[in-house]
């Protein structure tokens, strides 16, 4: 079998990337194509000393980034996620397979095909050719392995390279995982935990800290609590941005324009003659879908905008929507299949667009700026393009990993490019969405990472201020706890003309609103007999003292019934729990260096001087 598995050439697809053309075509649009940057041996990033090739890299964020299903460009914040989300996978695969070196973990042939024989990769269950009556069929299965498609097409092969990557972590995983194990008593503490519950009554000082109470911080306080609390302020990059933004104004004639189209298209598919896939590839604006008639694959809730899956759920199979209205523009959607929740889709975009006149102004305008001001590293010239142009400059700030916006406006691209290289009083290009067409400066950026007090200071002061005013509080709670425990909380309480507020029943995992969740007065409140009153309890947000009024113990007898279903989750949530934590430890105590900064500023000054 295994020289079947070698022979087979066609269906790579499914397991394999996407050949080495989808990450040429990448290089090129992002303009690293011909900056003598990349040649085969660029590391995007090294991982303990091993590199990650950065062609390799780029393969897999193209199939990733073909994967995904829009009815519009992704913007460079989007792109930028992928990117992360597929160097982030390819960091944890590395740190895999040296692990499995260190522990001697191997796949043999027989193993390679015992697998694929007898388990196969989940993704084959849903295959429509292999399913008898809505299930997975195992006949079918292996009569698929047993055939010359499977020789031929590349089945084989991608199933050798499946189970290569997927045995091994299957071994290490049972290694790590084995062993694990759940007392009933552990149990019984979980169900008390999400079952008995407590109600109480409390007076709370909530000391409200002023601007007065930060500056009165030293700044031998405050760099003593930063030093204590060190972990609390690591923060990622931060960017100040200047933006203008040149709109696309969209009229009510506009908007009519586009439905009296969508109309007219619907008329056609609706005719005798109409076929919605050939009126898709031929009209709809949705460029990634329209190439294969409009098909939007295949899936569950979720995968769409509210409006757009509404409007599908509702849909009979082979019926037409009528036109559905979203952010993107009009839509005709059509219903291919449906199984339970999970829809084969269709669907026709047409946008919203500008009338020729006002987008021609609107281009223009946007070709101005950008010859004055576009990928420039003078600051000023920003500010004489938006006043010759009469564009108001705005403000924004950015955070890393996050698409920046000015209010609600997403700025798109903005915070991908201020963190891919950009120095300080650099230009950016035009970035363009539906919204219209946006320029932005970088004013200023601080890179994430490691904490450093200045830019904490004024969060370390405030916290240091709010310490204080709970320093503040305690006596006074302490005295009031002392009268409450000697005649009662409401006498205390009347005495003092402090306000009593009684909480709703809730369990030791709960969000209690005024006591947060799994707080030290929650743990007081189970702590505690019924009727007795709490000495002052110190939270983060206020100082309380309680009274238990009320609680309710859960019931063994049932707990003793759904033992052996608890104990066979709590496993399955240890391993879990476990794998999580291993991944998180590797990658901790691994050296992982990140070149993509580097190789997008080098590749930004080359191009600027061609």
């Amino acid at each position: 079998m295994l020289q079947q598995i070698r022979s087979a050439t066609r269906y790579i697809w499914i397991f394999i990337a996407v050949a080495f053309v989808g990450g040429f075509l990448l290089m090129d649009t992002s303009g690293l194509i011909d900056s003598a940057t990349i040649t085969p041996t660029t590391a995007v990033a090294e991982v303990n000393g091993r590199k990650i090739l950065y062609t390799e890299w780029q393969e897999r964020v193209q199939q990733a980034l073909s994967n995904q299903q829009r009815a519009r460009p992704l913007t460079q914040d989007e792109i930028r996620q992928v990117e992360d989300d597929v160097l982030d996978e390819m960091i944890m695969q590395a740190l895999l397979q040296q692990e499995y070196r260190r522990r001697h973990i191997t796949v043999s042939v027989q193993e390679l095909e015992q697998f694929a024989r007898y388990d196969p990769p989940p993704f084959l269950y849903s295959a429509p050719d292999l399913q008898t009556d809505g299930r997975f069929d195992p006949v079918k299965y292996q009569r698929l392995l047993a055939s010359p498609q499977a020789r031929q097409g590349g089945l084989l092969v991608g199933l050798e390279s499946y189970y290569r990557t997927e045995i091994p972590r299957q071994k290490l995983y049972e290694q790590l995982t084995e062993g694990l194990y759940v007392s009933p008593a552990d149990l019984w503490r979980v169900w008390q935990d999400e079952r008995d519950s407590a109600q109480v009554s409390y007076v709370a000082w909530r000391p409200a800290v002023d601007s007065a109470a930060i500056a009165s911080v030293t700044d031998a306080e405050a760099r003593a609590y930063f030093a204590k609390h060190r972990d609390t302020y690591k923060l990622p990059g931060f960017a100040r941005l200047s933006a203008v933004h040149i709109p696309r104004i969209v009229s009510a004639t506009d908007t009519a324009a586009a439905r009296a189209r969508i109309m007219r298209l619907r008329a056609e598919i609706t005719s005798p003659n109409g076929k919605f896939e050939d009126v898709a590839k031929r009209e709809s604006e949705d460029s990634a879908s329209a190439a294969d008639g409009g098909n939007l694959g295949r899936g569950g809730r979720g995968r769409f905008i509210a409006d757009f899956e509404a409007a599908a759920y509702k849909l009979r199979p082979r019926e037409v929507s009528q036109p559905v209205v979203t952010p993107y523009g009009f839509h005709l959607i059509k219903l291919d299949e449906r199984k339970g929740d999970t829809l084969a889709l269709r669907h026709i975009l047409i946008r919203i667009n500008q009338s020729d006149s006002a987008a021609t102004a609107t281009d223009r305008l946007a070709d101005s700026l950008a010859r004055i001001a576009q990928g420039a590293e003078d600051p000023a010239l920003f500010d004489s393009a938006a006043k010759r142009l009469s564009l108001p400059i705005r403000t924004l700030e950015a955070t890393e990993g996050r698409p920046a916006a000015l209010g609600l406006q997403p700025v798109p691209s903005a915070s991908a490019w201020a963190f891919g290289g950009s120095r300080t009083g650099e230009i950016s290009e035009l970035f363009d969405d539906e919204s219209g067409y946006w320029m932005v400066r970088l004013d200023s950026l601080v890179e994430g990472g490691e904490p450093r007090f200045e830019r904490a200071a004024m969060a370390v002061r405030a916290a240091v201020a709010r310490e204080k005013a709970l320093d503040r509080a305690m006596p006074e709670a302490q005295r009031f706890a002392d009268a409450a425990a000697a005649g009662g909380l409401d006498v205390a309480a009347k005495a003092s003309s402090l306000a009593i507020v009684k909480s709703p029943p809730f369990t030791r995992t709960q969000f209690v609103p005024g006591l947060g969740q799994y707080t030290k007065v929650m743990g007081t409140a189970f702590g505690l007999p019924v009727g007795a009153i709490s000495a002052p309890i110190r939270a983060p947000d206020g100082v309380f003292v309680i009274r238990v009024d009320r609680r309710v113990n859960t019931d063994r007898a049932a707990f003793e019934k759904q033992l052996p279903t608890l104990t066979m989750q709590r496993l399955q949530v240890m391993r879990q729990q476990k794998l999580q934590l291993f991944h998180a430890d590797l990658r901790t105590a691994a050296k992982i260096e990140d070149h993509r900064k580097t190789i997008n500023a080098v590749a930004r000054r080359l191009s600027e001087t061609q």
